[in-house]
């Protein structure tokens, strides 16, 4: 039950008083679908590149082909060069953003989401790095004047500032990750552009900004708590108390009593809808602690997926909403290793699926 301070407190009671408020109580098996449903998982979408990376508050992207294997799980048919595609005509944008990972986001939503996230992500850096050069702000007008002729190699950056500057200078010059690095055929992003000369120039205000990421969050993994959305966003829960406080949000609480937000007429599917079998790249964001509420990925075998024998993660798949096991390509298939036995209905669903990413793979 949660206690909430309500408007329709009774006339001459004191200010500051809290009233018993009802909220519906989800389980976590309603949080689980509701997060399929919106990271598109319970059923491909037929939406753009574009619009797909909005509605999923966009991918990870540490390790180049995880974009587009996320992708391909999420869009029904999905085309390598599509994204690379994307990537070239500057539709889609890579660059170092929430938690200070490499993120694949939309165009329009580059802007406001590096505008929500650039002071907690220097204020970080600052506190990570206390040993740091006292001339950052200079070396990144320095290196944004290097940059006025086109994209450069992170080599040619380092040697231009020096590498300890360099390791830091994302904090203080807005920069995006391009093609032809950074996509299936080059893995490696390692080749930069200053923002403002690839995306265009920044046209978007800070209260705006942090308005758009907690939409983009509460739309890609909601209902959740606010302590979810900082984490996931890289931001103290302090600065979105109030742009929480003016929009206009639903409420719940899940089974441990903690209030949960969501956008109005967000999709919520019935606990009982059928989960299709889906493969997961390494670093997909459904399965960091932000979306722990959603149990789809059980804690008995979260030090499977992520553990310090394992740095970038592993590939997953889901049976039933949840992690069931890891896969990786061997040749010219997929090689399935489930950490339990996959009931025999859900194995042939899995193997089929198993078989068209091994296609989709080459």
């Amino acid at each position: 039950m949660i206690f909430a301070a309500t408007p329709e407190s009774p006339p001459g009671s004191a200010p500051g008083r809290y009233v018993r408020a009802c909220l519906r109580t989800l389980t976590e098996q309603e949080l689980n679908r509701a997060l399929l449903a919106r990271q598109l998982l319970l059923q491909r979408g037929s939406l753009s590149i574009p619009r797909a990376l909005e509605r999923m508050g966009g991918l990870q992207a540490q390790y180049a082909p995880s974009m587009y294997i996320g992708l391909w799980s999420r869009l029904e048919g999905f085309d390598r060069d599509a994204l690379t595609g994307g990537l070239v005509r500057r539709s889609v944008v890579q660059a170092t953003m929430m938690r200070a990972t490499i993120h694949l986001v939309s165009k329009r939503d580059y802007w406001p989401l590096t505008v929500a996230i650039r002071g907690p992500r220097r204020r970080w850096w600052e506190r990570m790095h206390p040993d740091r050069p006292r001339d950052m702000v200079a070396a990144a007008k320095r290196l944004r004047r290097f940059l006025a002729d086109g994209p450069r190699k992170r080599a040619e950056i380092e040697e231009f500032l020096g590498r300890e500057r360099a390791l830091g200078i994302g904090a203080f010059l807005d920069l995006v990750r391009v093609p032809p690095s950074g996509t299936w055929e080059q893995r490696r992003a390692d080749i930069y552009a200053a923002a403002e000369d690839w995306v265009g120039p920044e046209d978007v205000e800070l209260p705006e900004g942090r308005n758009v990421i907690i939409c983009r969050y509460l739309a890609a993994f909601g209902p959740a708590t606010k302590a979810d959305l900082a984490d996931w966003a890289g931001i103290d829960v302090g600065e979105l108390n109030d742009p929480l406080e003016k929009l206009k949000l639903r409420r719940f609480e899940n089974e441990q009593g903690k209030e949960l937000l969501d956008l109005p007429r967000a999709p919520l599917p019935h606990a009982d809808t059928p989960a299709p079998p889906r493969f997961l790249p390494v670093w997909d964001a459904t399965l960091l602690v932000h979306a722990r509420r959603t149990g789809i990925l059980p804690e008995e075998y979260r030090p499977l997926v992520f553990n310090v024998k394992t740095p970038n993660s592993v590939n997953t798949f889901l049976v039933d909403g949840r992690v069931a096991g890891t896969w990786r390509r061997e040749g010219d298939r997929v090689k399935l290793e489930p950490f339990e036995g996959v009931p025999r209905k859900e194995r042939r669903a899995l193997d089929d699926e198993a078989k068209r990413l091994a296609v989709f793979h080459g």
